[in-house]
């Protein structure tokens, strides 16, 4: 369970365990700030840099596209568990008014990020890209930062799992709602980002400006001293918070796996007529798999108050996936593993976050802590290409990526069970 610093007096509101349930009202704003961030993330990943390279340097685009994704990447790994320190440490305070400190971290990384989006329009070199995409990146990391903290400090534990639940579903319905947007509703790579940057402040400033964030007093807030030596969160200290990043890690990784080909995987191994559109169809199935279970599967770990099970069986469930790709890259079975993979990771979203909050080591580091599990996520990203690419070229092709995949994943769900202190 997630322990705080011992102090002689009783703990404010922004540190103390929350025992109130949160209404849906709440539960929709969040929603709506997470889908903004995960939009802003993904279309430009997906669409918009690779047109936007294309234009500009069209004979090594996609050199070019690697290293202004893995600049982003870098700047994500940095931004993310800094700017939750920071947020952990935010006492404002204007004339007799006190301000919460995580929702100037969502305002100002909306705005700010939308603001780069704005420059990545009308950026025309790769330096201009890279710059603007890596400011875009640290912006909506510390918005990011701060969402993700709004579970652990105004959810009881017996509402995480549905909560965490409807926070994961804009993971994959924002790439979803970001892609038509660019390619459907509007026309034009700048016109594009423009969009974007506008569905980033329409849906993140309702949650900023209209809930509530609690003041930090003055007198609870950790040492500026520490930020970076805190970084470090000792696993022989807290183990548990150990081995939940590393079966994140794991199963991040065998994502990452999973994922990063499939293009390639339908034009090379499958071989349809229409690869382009085929990945369409596997992300709505996917997407489709992840909306049924994500909510439901949180609740039942509620209702049971365990969360292990639930884990380990989501990740059985994404290695049925990869091995169905691994032994008969067909069609038909690309559909079955788009709905399996969509399922299980929909049940594994949501309970893997709600654990992962009861395993935070103190109250008063919560988005710091989180951002430290999310390096977790953004680390896979960069070594999955790494590692893949071998696998593909030389030791086997898709079926030996595809197994690997499997295998790992079902380490990482199975390494949950080394965490003792969660049913």
């Amino acid at each position: 369970m997630t322990t705080v610093d011992p102090t002689p007096t009783s703990l404010p509101a922004a540190l103390a365990e929350p025992t109130v349930p949160v209404g849906r009202g709440w539960i929709a704003l969040l929603f709506a700030a997470n889908l903004g961030v995960w939009m802003a993330f993904f279309t430009p990943i997906q669409v918009l840099l690779s047109q936007q390279l294309g234009q500009i340097a069209p004979g090594s685009k996609e050199a070019m596209l690697a290293v202004v994704t893995g600049l982003g990447a870098l700047a994500a790994v940095i931004a993310n568990p800094l700017a939750g320190a920071l947020s952990d440490r935010t006492c404002l305070r204007l004339g007799r008014r006190e301000f919460g400190r995580r929702h100037v971290w969502t305002l100002g990384g909306a705005v700010f990020g939308a603001l780069a989006l704005v420059l990545l329009a009308e950026a025309r070199t790769v330096l201009g890209v890279a710059v603007g995409w890596v400011a875009a990146q640290v912006c909506f990391n510390a918005m990011l930062a701060s969402l993700t903290a709004a579970v652990p400090d105004r959810v009881p534990v017996a509402q995480r799992g549905g909560v965490s639940g409807w926070v994961g579903i804009p993971q994959a319905l924002g790439l979803v709602l970001g892609v038509v947007l660019v390619t459907a509703v509007v026309s034009g790579n700048a016109a594009g980002y423009l969009v974007i940057a506008a569905a980033v402040l329409l849906l993140a400033l309702p949650f900023a400006l209209r809930t509530t964030d609690d003041p930090l007093p003055r007198t609870h807030r950790p040492a500026l001293r520490g930020l970076f030596a805190g970084m470090w969160v000792s696993p022989r200290r807290h183990p548990d918070f150990g081995w939940a990043w590393i079966t994140r890690f794991l199963v991040q990784l065998g994502n990452a796996f999973g994922t990063l080909y499939l293009l390639y995987f339908l034009t090379d191994e499958v071989r349809v007529a229409d690869p382009e559109g085929g990945l369409l169809v596997l992300i709505l199935l996917y997407t489709a798999g992840l909306m049924t279970t994500t909510v439901v599967a949180g609740r039942l770990s509620d209702r049971s108050g365990k969360r292990k099970v639930f884990v380990i069986a989501a990740g059985m469930v994404i290695a049925v996936a990869a091995m169905l790709l691994a032994v008969a890259p067909t069609w038909p079975m690309a559909i079955t593993a788009a709905l399996l993979l969509g399922a299980g990771y929909g049940v594994y979203l949501s309970v893997d976050a709600a654990l992962i909050t009861q395993v935070l080591p103190r109250a008063t580091d919560r988005a710091k802590d989180l951002g430290v599990i999310n390096i977790a996520n953004s680390a896979p990203q960069v070594l999955g290409p790494a590692i893949s690419a071998p696998i593909v070229v030389y030791l086997g092709g898709y079926p030996a990526l595809y197994a690997t995949t499997a295998a790992v994943t079902v380490l990482g769900s199975v390494l949950v069970l080394k965490i003792r202190s969660v049913p």
